[in-house]
């Protein structure tokens, strides 16, 4: 493996400086949950946590919903991350949460 990259190389190939972690998670919404409220909840959870902290969010559901989470540019997520969504989800209406460790996007 070369260790000597340029730049451009290193922000091609996604490694060093320009390295971009994220998590992985998943829940489901509770039966008794209405179609509005899940509505609401997502909406809710990108307008309070992933938009609040520079986030994005790729993912999708309907009573079970799984993702992936990164910054919105180049950059890594924290553990400061993770725990601001592990907060959210845990005042909502859901079970089986989970929410990996943060990973390289890219060569995870």
């Amino acid at each position: 493996m070369a260790t000597n990259r340029s730049r451009r190389l290193r922000k091609k190939m996604r490694v060093d400086e320009f390295q971009e972690l994220g998590f992985d998670m998943t829940w489901s919404f509770d039966a008794s949950v209405s179609e509005a409220d899940i509505d609401a909840t997502v909406d809710k959870f990108i307008e309070e946590v992933i938009e609040t902290r520079k986030l994005g969010f790729h993912g999708g559901g309907h009573i079970e919903w799984e993702g992936i989470i990164a910054t919105q540019t180049i950059g890594k997520c924290t553990e400061e991350d993770i725990a601001a969504v592990k907060a959210f989800w845990a005042k909502q209406n859901v079970s089986q949460l989970e929410v990996s460790e943060l990973y390289d996007i890219w060569w995870g």
